[in-house]
């Protein structure tokens, strides 16, 4: 077995791998669309090494000569638009004006030689432009996000699309064969499908870690999310207050915690049904969003809990912002049946943790029942 043959049967494994790998992924996580294209980039890309071989051993290779140009072209249209999917953006219109462009050249580069730059040029003409739209989508994405990733995995398209575009010139220098079955059995040939084979394993493995980390990304976010309210739970806001906390002793910043229950919750539910119930307390955690400053962490702790840690806050604006809430829960909306709530408030202490400083949040909020409810605790003009 020769090398190039080798190197074919090789890729045609890689492909067929990283197809299969992209299909579980959109099968498992279906919001992961970008999956999808990935799925059909390597899939149809299976293809073009196998017509290769075909080319080499049949008697008709004229056939697989153009199922293989055909199955590069169109899978390289699918890396594209998973690309822009995987980035956020539309589908760049380009691509498929591209892949139109590049199949009529094709036809037209029926008999011509081979070995010519020109001839190479635009042959490679689809791989290097729709490569280059790919490094454009990933230097935006840079920009947009500041995300390092996006950084390497333009990288890895700009030397994949350069890796095309030069081609032409070492196809002209070492001479790639007057005909697809002499290309077939060129040293040039082995060169080329095992670069070829190190640069698609490259992006394979760059996109699919970007997949991977947005599907891991999105898997923490639902176990640290109260599926009802759509803030936090109770995962999510220590392991965020946790941060919150270490960041405001190190800069020497208060920090507040205000607790809140809602009073006679269960009277709602036994009265109203528990529809009615969850109603409540999806509105509850609207109202505490939009009344929130920007950076207060917002959670749900379970039941008619919730909870709010105010970073850069001491207790007079903690005191501020716990009557807007107990304000705001008074003004749910039509349609539901009213409630109060209760708050007690803290301050961080030197020698606290989350833990006391929520207990102690949560027996000012049970002082404030005490007293009444309906009310906040201590009041504006006390201490904690």
């Amino acid at each position: 077995m020769s090398g190039a043959v080798y190197a074919l049967i090789v890729n045609a494994c890689v492909a067929m791998l990283f197809a299969a790998t992209f299909a579980v992924l959109r099968a498992s996580y279906p919001q992961q669309r970008a999956s999808g294209w990935f799925c059909a980039t390597y899939a149809i890309g299976l293809f073009s090494p196998l017509s290769e071989l075909g080319v080499r051993f049949a008697s008709t290779p004229a056939l697989f000569t153009a199922t293989s140009y055909l199955t590069l072209v169109l899978s390289m249209l699918c890396f594209t638009l998973g690309v822009a999917q995987l980035s956020g953006r539309r589908p760049p219109r380009a691509a498929a004006a591209i892949a139109v462009v590049a199949l009529f050249g094709r036809v037209m580069l029926a008999d011509g030689a081979r070995n010519s730059i020109g001839y190479g040029l635009v042959y490679q003409f689809p791989f290097y432009t729709m490569l280059l739209l790919c490094t454009v989508m990933a230097i935006r994405a840079v920009r947009e996000r500041r995300d390092p990733s996006w950084a390497a995995l333009g990288i890895i398209f700009a030397v994949t699309a350069s890796h095309f575009l030069v081609k032409p010139f070492f196809a002209a220098a070492f001479g790639s064969g007057a005909t697809m079955r002499d290309y077939a059995a060129s040293s040039y040939a082995l060169f080329s499908q095992a670069l070829g084979g190190l640069l698609t394993i490259a992006s394979a493995l760059a996109v699919l870690l970007m997949i991977v980390r947005a599907v891991l990304r999105s898997t923490r976010a639902e176990s640290e999310t109260d599926m009802l309210t759509c803030i936090a739970n109770r995962r999510g806001f220590e392991r965020r207050a946790a941060g919150l906390i270490a960041l405001s002793r190190r800069e020497g910043q208060a920090i507040a915690a205000i607790m809140l229950d809602l009073d006679h919750f269960k009277q709602v539910n036994d009265r109203f049904g528990h529809a009615t119930g969850d109603a409540v307390l999806q509105a509850v955690g609207q109202a505490l969003t939009r009344t929130a400053p920007r950076d207060a962490l917002i959670a749900r702790l379970g039941g008619e809990e919730f909870v709010a840690l105010l970073g850069g806050t001491g207790f007079g604006g903690a005191a501020r912002v716990a009557e807007e809430f107990r304000v705001a829960v008074t003004r749910l909306g039509p349609g539901l049946p009213p409630v109060t709530v209760s708050g007690g408030i803290a301050e961080l202490r030197p020698h606290d943790t989350l833990v006391t400083l929520l207990d102690r949040a949560d027996r000012q909020a049970y002082e404030a029942k005490q007293a009444g409810r309906d009310r906040i605790y201590p009041a504006p003009s006390s201490a904690t």
